[in-house]
């Protein structure tokens, strides 16, 4: 009846005179008649982890796995993926010897030891299983890495050199388009490249497609990531390009992956927002991809929307995505109604809501479905001199963002705006790396008919 995840001290028991000691750890699993959730298996994940990394002696370990936690190919992938993860750790910048010294790796053997024997066919199930795991890692530690990295470090031109890196480690399974200025401006994105405007470097509209090997695809799927990286009014913007990182750390995630049936489209329209004598003004008129014209509030703290506008249109006109979910880290008024636990889901389509929902559970990436009514907010957004203004007023300013994004969608065409500008950072430790596990899911799912629960297993 342990809280699931707890730890006991650890138990060191002698195997011989003058041998080494074996240590014991006992995890929490809640009580027996209780079933299984994925958060407990994410629980266990990250507890072995912590138990390995306070001993930095430790070169081995074996995890029992009792019969209630199964051993399932979605039970070890959950297992996996939150083990490595927790072992995340941003180092590229500490050069010190010591500090060095202190970070090789010791650990070099895990091993997964279930009840029940299993066969030598599931054995390779379970190979591939936690192979699978790993891989959803990678897509985490990337999304980490971008959110950490320093603004000397990242700016548009490198966000779409990781890009590229994403697409030439992919074997051939993605291919990427850059779109600099030139082409957004012959495409129309006025409103994408009014935000750039005052920057030195150049936007970069980057472009993932993901295709499975075999040519089989049942859906066609979009989608977009807050890719806004600076802000010079003196803001900490680490969390506006959460949204770009989870998607290109889904990306990457999907790649190694290789799911069949789905074509999936990796989009984020990255720039930065800098002060200059060519950057916009308050009240300017700006006109979008789809022909619609935007007024700039003059309480203008919505700069990412108008970044990711375009970004929707592009999606749906000219890729021609059958299903689009967009995150960013757009408005506080979100982390004020959620706090940091869970991300806000905004879409009219019911379908697309329970799917989600239950892709949160199944991944951890935790949300919470939000209203998106119109009748009473899409007054806020009026404007007397454009079609529509890029934000509203202080209060229910989540709402309104969610609002004006599906301005840029057709109204049939399922949608979500997830706002994950709670979750994506913690204080202490920095990037969580949000969302990429939950955009890899749900692409994964959209290559098959079933849609069972559980990260697809690729070949």
């Amino acid at each position: 009846g342990a809280l699931v995840g707890s730890m006991t001290p650890t138990i060191r028991i002698s195997v011989g005179y003058g041998k080494k000691t074996k240590k014991y750890i006992l995890l929490g699993l809640g009580t027996q008649d209780k079933e299984v959730e994925p958060t407990t298996l994410f629980e266990v994940g990250s507890a072995l982890a912590s138990a390995c990394k306070q001993d930095d002696k430790i070169k081995s370990c074996a995890l029992h796995m009792p019969s209630k936690l199964g051993s399932s190919t979605t039970t070890l992938t959950n297992i996996a993926s939150s083990f490595y993860s927790a072992f995340y750790k941003d180092s590229r910048y500490n050069v010190g010897i010591q500090f060095k010294n202190n970070t090789k790796p010791r650990l070099s053997s895990v091993i997964l030891v279930p009840e029940n024997d299993i066969s030598a066919s599931s054995q390779v199930e379970a190979d591939a299983a936690l192979a699978a795991g790993y891989s959803i890692s990678k897509g985490i530690y990337l999304a980490c890495d971008i959110v950490n990295a320093p603004h000397s470090i990242l700016n548009s031109v490198s966000l779409a050199n990781t890009a590229r890196r994403i697409a030439e480690e992919s074997h051939g399974l993605i291919e990427c388009i850059i779109l600099g200025q030139e082409e957004c401006e012959k495409r129309g994105m006025g409103s994408y490249l009014a935000v750039g405007r005052g920057s030195e470097s150049e936007p970069q509209f980057i472009h993932l497609t993901y295709r499975p090997l075999d040519g089989i695809i049942n859906k066609k799927v979009g989608v977009v990531g807050n890719g806004l990286l600076l802000d010079t009014r003196g803001h900490n913007t680490t969390f506006d390009y959460g949204g770009a990182a989870a998607v290109l750390g889904a990306a990457r995630a999907t790649a190694a992956l290789a799911p069949s049936g789905v074509e999936a489209h990796f989009i984020v329209a990255s720039c930065e927002n800098m002060i200059g004598g060519r950057s916009r003004l308050p009240t300017n008129v700006l006109t979008a991809l789809n022909g619609m014209t935007i007024e700039v509030n003059a309480d203008d703290d919505a700069e990412g929307l108008l970044t990711i506008a375009d970004a929707l249109v592009y999606a749906e006109k000219e890729v021609g995505c059958k299903e689009i979910i967009e995150l960013s880290a757009s408005t506080g008024a979100c982390m004020v109604i959620l706090g940091t636990g869970y991300a806000g889901v905004f879409t009219q389509n019911n379908d697309l809501a329970d799917e989600i929902e239950s892709i949160s559970k199944v991944t951890g990436d935790k949300t919470w479905r939000m209203p998106l009514v119109e009748n009473e907010y899409n007054s806020k957004l009026r404007s007397r001199v454009a079609d529509i203004k890029n934000c509203g007023t202080r209060y229910g300013g989540a709402i309104t963002a969610g609002l004006f994004l599906k301005k840029f969608v057709k109204k049939k065409r399922p949608f979500a705006h997830i706002d994950i500008a709670g979750p994506v950072w913690k204080e202490n430790t920095g990037a969580t790396g949000f969302g990429a596990k939950l955009v890899t899911e749900w692409v994964c799912r959209k290559g098959r008919k079933d849609e069972i629960l559980g990260i697809v297993v690729g070949a």
